[in-house]
């Protein structure tokens, strides 16, 4: 494994220095797996091209208009996410169809050609095309798309049906303008990136992780990027069921801790739940951007390492979300920061070493950021003002895990937490503790699992059509033809991929709720045929996954289904986890120091450091101790205890009755 730092804005070339680093020999790399942040950077950082948007007649403002589902409900001075489109770029085209997917009014060819002139002439740089019900029957997108390539062929465009076939008219819309919006982003990127994996002669089995968990094509990549929303996060969740099941733990919390947020997951009997219902910049405060395409379950906070510490105007110690990012980074990277981090109070208690910085740590200054922006103010000495830092960080922490675990349902004390990211070690032993899990996984190579998590997914494809019918009464040939669509788009797309037929399998779920209701649930439905039989054990499999998910079913209420969802893996071959040889090593070759480290009941403590490098399957030891890798530190608290596994992972039992 290596690590290399991010070269922004050349963000290919960070990709090209790690292959370097590594040692590995690029003309012998046959299958190249990609996770990226790029797209979602562009959207947060509203850093993508200028969109314009082509609508049904009467719908331009439906970006506008948004939901009326305030998530701050009391705030007068409350305003609404502005569009990533302004009105004079959101333009109208005669045209509809109803929601069966049958034409009312034809589409009005000679308005698409003065709106092509129109965007030229504002210098938009990419067109999104969003009509009513065209999820239902995509004609007219279709025919708008030919016309705007024939009069333009430079300008990128988005039809909403090649992004999503599920129906809500404003997410679809707001989707195809954000994929259309990051679109040119994309392809230069992907381009740039392919370019030089070419010059080092890397083999052309090229992918890219998508944010439902499954790897695409460079191609099919550049052409929907915002499947890439959250690329690089789920990687780390999908290598922590992989890892799961091979240490016989089917109930997993992934924890990802990185520079400046903190990501976690529930894996429940082996499944990542995947949904359609993500927003980003959403908060308790902001209504946030929806994005209708399939994306890992991850609750996501602004915490990590690089999060600064700070005072707000009643007096209360906060940590995040802002955050010193790599430059000018913590106090203790002495590249100009000067307000304390999360790192720089790890620093100061002990858990993390100034030895294994890549910067001249000065800990004066590290103490005297500490003290002055905090300590003094609560009167109490510096490590102390350095432990409320961490105590703080870890009070947001643990309330993120408690939103995909207590209040879903489940109890925490059935999972294992799989900590990994350069931060997610060094603080889930006490996270563990206060959450009541019993055991956590630190697996190897840490800082980078979400990379080993890449080398664990198979490519993968869903299609989503929404179909609303009652179940009782279905009409199963006509509910069959569906499915069977669904699944010849699924062959021939994996066809373009060279993947062959028998490699492809299915998962198919249908999205159902009572009759009369607006939430959904979603529903696994067995392969074949749908039969009677079949459809009386989804109805029964419906009520049961609705009382868990909602507390209540109602048996006699009638059913319906609004979206059908099928999953398509492409299998592709995977690397075995190897068990870690023996060298007859014990624990004392293993340590590398004693320091004073700083515990909230014990204050400062002895404690020993490991080197984990050295450590070797079969070992044990109890807390209180400090296990050092490159890029991460793991800290055991001393009623706890480590154990070293026969892949090398370190096992820590937190001793939570």
């Amino acid at each position: 494994m290596a690590k290399s730092p991010t070269t922004p804005p050349n963000f290919e070339q960070g990709v090209i220095d790690v292959i370097r680093k590594s040692g590995v020999d690029p003309e012998s790399i046959q299958t190249f797996i990609h996770g990226t942040t790029v797209i979602i950077n562009a959207l947060t950082e509203r850093k993508g091209v200028k969109t314009g948007l082509i609508t049904t007649a009467g719908f331009r403002d439906v970006l506008e208009i948004a939901r009326g589902n305030r998530p701050d409900l009391f705030n007068l001075r409350y305003k609404k996410p502005e569009p990533f489109v302004e009105r004079y770029l959101r333009q109208e085209v005669t045209e509809r169809m109803n929601q069966l997917g049958e034409e009312i009014v034809p589409l009005d060819e000679d308005r698409i050609k003065e709106l092509v002139d129109y965007f030229k002439k504002e210098e938009v740089d990419a067109i999104a095309v969003a009509y009513l019900h065209a999820y239902k029957n995509p004609a007219h997108e279709i025919r708008t798309v030919e016309l705007i390539n024939e009069l333009w062929p430079e300008a990128a465009v988005t039809a909403s049906h090649e992004v999503t076939k599920e129906w809500r008219e404003y997410e679809r819309t707001n989707t195809a303008v954000l994929n259309s919006y990051v679109k040119p982003i994309a392809s230069s990127y992907i381009d740039r990136l392919n370019a030089r994996l070419s010059e080092l002669g890397t083999g052309d089995l090229r992918y890219i992780m998508q944010s439902n968990g499954g790897t695409t094509t460079f191609e099919q990549a550049k052409k929907t990027p915002i499947n890439m929303v959250e690329s690089g996060p789920v990687a780390g969740i999908y290598g922590a069921a992989y890892l799961g099941e091979i240490l016989g733990e089917k109930n997993i919390i992934a924890f990802d801790i990185g520079g400046t947020t903190a990501k976690c997951s529930l894996i429940v009997e082996g499944e990542v739940k995947v949904s359609t219902d993500y927003y980003i910049e959403k908060d308790e405060y902001n209504a946030g951007y929806p994005i209708k395409t399939p994306v890992v379950d991850i609750v996501e906070i602004g915490n990590g390492g690089g999060s600064i510490a700070w005072i707000d105007e009643g007096g209360a110690l906060k940590v995040g979300p802002q955050s010193a990012g790599s430059v000018p980074g913590p106090v203790a990277y002495g590249q100009g920061g000067t307000e304390p981090t999360t790192t720089d109070a790890n620093l100061l208690t002990g858990r993390l070493s100034p030895k294994n910085f890549d910067y001249n740590v000065d800990m004066a200054k590290v103490e005297e950021a500490i003290k002055t922006k905090v300590a003094d103010r609560f009167e109490m000495k510096p490590e102390d003002g350095a432990l409320g830092i961490i105590r703080i960080a870890n009070s947001n922490m643990l309330n993120a895990l408690k939103l995909i675990s207590v209040r879903k349902g489940y109890d925490p004390r059935d999972f294992t937490l799989v900590a990994f990211g350069g931060g997610g070690s060094m603080h889930a032993p006490a996270l563990a503790r206060e959450l009541g899990v019993r055991k956590v996984v630190v697996p190897v190579a840490s800082p980078v699992f979400s990379a080993w998590g890449m080398l664990m997914t198979d490519l993968r494809h869903d299609y989503i059509q929404t179909y609303i019918a009652r179940v009782n009464g279905l009409d199963l040939d006509g509910f069959n033809k569906e499915w069977d669509e669904l699944a010849r788009m699924a062959t021939a797309q994996f066809a373009e991929e060279n993947i062959e037929k028998e490699n492809i399998r299915f998962m198919r779920f249908a999205d159902m709720r009572y009759a009369g209701q607006e939430h959904t649930v979603k529903v696994p439905l067995a392969s074949g045929p749908v039969t009677p039989e079949s459809l009386t054990q989804l109805i029964a499999d419906f009520h049961e996954l609705h009382e868990k998910n909602y507390t209540f079913k109602l048996e006699e209420a009638e059913t319906e289904i609004v979206n059908l969802h099928l999953t398509a893996f492409g299998s592709v071959e995977k690397p075995a986890l190897k068990k870690l040889q023996l060298k007859g090593g014990t624990a004392k070759d293993a340590l590398k120091e004693k320091r004073p480290v700083y515990y909230e009941q014990d204050g400062w403590v002895d404690t020993v450091v490991y080197n984990r490098s050295k450590l070797e399957p079969g070992m044990a030891f109890s807390g209180p101790a400090v296990i050092e890798e490159q890029a991460a530190v793991t800290v055991i608290y001393p009623d706890q205890k480590a154990s070293i596994d026969e892949y090398g992972n370190l096992i820590i039992e937190t001793e939570v009755r």
